[in-house]
């Protein structure tokens, strides 16, 4: 993410800009603690820049203004983890009116937290001039957004994960809008048992199964494929070097026997969703096959992950671990976009207005 925003960083530095930057690193309970210092990260962008960083030890407060104040043109000062104040998660008002300081010009590149009302996304706009997003959010839209307003086809949308609850807005609103849907990671499972399938001991949304059957029952009526896994990868043992096997396919007889768990798909749905992904003119993906950080259940997530990097349509990944497992195979390079942000990107596909987004000034 410290790359990601060097581009409009280094944009405002060649202005002229006396730039202020906020940012948080991990969960603090709204106080100082050493280990989520952005102390580092001063040190490091001032590396990436070939500049002095220089670094405030609070966000608000007497030292963080006796260094903005000292600026000169095309200096640049990062303050301390912003959530070390508890008004940064709470979106006080006084918290955002400190952090806004006497900045004529907030710009907000954050797009991982643009789904978020803080004191640094959403409530410090309302203490400054004008609010401008920046060059990585600017991307982010134009690929998240206007690009999907009339995909090429046929559009597919590639989904993984744990759970069915956590992806269902974006399912409900893509259904409206893509071609096909491929579906893999554990929430295959609660669709697999919803179709009748034996699934063994993989993670099943008991509750959820209902929600499943609608969702495959929209999609047959709206015309639009819904693929899940031919087959699955299987395992007794969740660990490293686990010994596994591959089932029979399911419309085979197939299915997971008690005992076992699904922890990836198998070879005969890598193969179908590598076929239908090579067809594909739009791809997004969100969301591994399986558990792929683990070498023992990684080829699902691998082999899909290289048809996408292969193919000749417009790519884009939403983040989350689905840009892990792009950058573990070292096929960064050979996709279209890769989201910084997993919640805000989900939000986006969902529809939804990112508050640190709309707060920004209208012109």
């Amino acid at each position: 993410r410290i790359q990601a925003a060097l581009p409009s960083i280094r944009h405002l530095i060649s202005g002229g800009a006396r730039l202020v930057l906020c940012s948080h690193l991990g969960r603090p309970k709204g106080e100082p603690d050493p280990q989520f210092s952005l102390r580092p990260a001063a040190v490091r962008l001032g590396e990436l820049l070939g500049q002095e960083v220089f670094f405030a030890g609070d966000c608000v407060g007497e030292d963080a203004q006796v260094k903005r104040g000292t600026l000169d043109s095309g200096q640049v000062v990062l303050l301390e983890n912003t959530r070390f104040h508890v008004g940064e998660k709470s979106n006080d008002p006084e918290f955002a009116e400190a952090l806004a300081g006497t900045a004529a010009l907030f710009v907000n590149d954050a797009f991982g937290t643009a789904h978020r009302a803080h004191g640094s996304t959403e409530g410090v706009t309302h203490h400054v001039e004008n609010s401008a997003m920046g060059l990585l959010i600017e991307r982010e839209l134009d690929f998240l957004c206007e690009k999907l307003v009339d995909p090429g086809r046929p559009f597919l949308v590639i989904l993984g994960g744990k759970k069915v609850s956590d992806k269902i807005e974006v399912i409900t609103a893509l259904l409206e809008k893509a071609d096909v849907f491929i579906v893999g990671g554990a929430m295959a499972y609660t669709f697999l048992k919803a179709q009748g399938f034996e699934v063994g001991d993989s993670l099943v949304e008991e509750e959820k199964i209902g929600l499943a059957r609608e969702i495959l029952s929209k999609a047959a009526d709206k015309g639009v494929k819904f693929l899940l896994p031919a087959d699955s990868r299987v395992t007794k043992e969740f660990r490293e070097g686990a010994d596994t096997k591959v089932t029979e396919a399911y419309s085979a007889g197939g299915g997971i026997a008690d005992g076992w768990e699904g922890i990836d798909i198998g070879d005969r749905a890598i193969e179908e969703f590598s076929a239908e992904i090579r067809k594909a003119r739009t791809v997004v993906w969100n969301g591994p096959m399986g558990v792929f950080e683990m070498s023992s259940f990684e080829k699902g997530t691998r082999e899909v992950a290289r048809a996408v990097a292969a193919s000749n349509a417009l790519t884009i990944v939403g983040g989350g671990d689905s840009v892990t497992a792009v950058k573990k195979y070292d096929l960064g390079d050979r996709m279209s976009f890769i989201s910084t942000g997993g919640g805000a990107s989900l939000e986006l596909l969902e529809g939804k207005k990112l508050p640190g987004v709309a707060a920004l000034t209208d012109l």
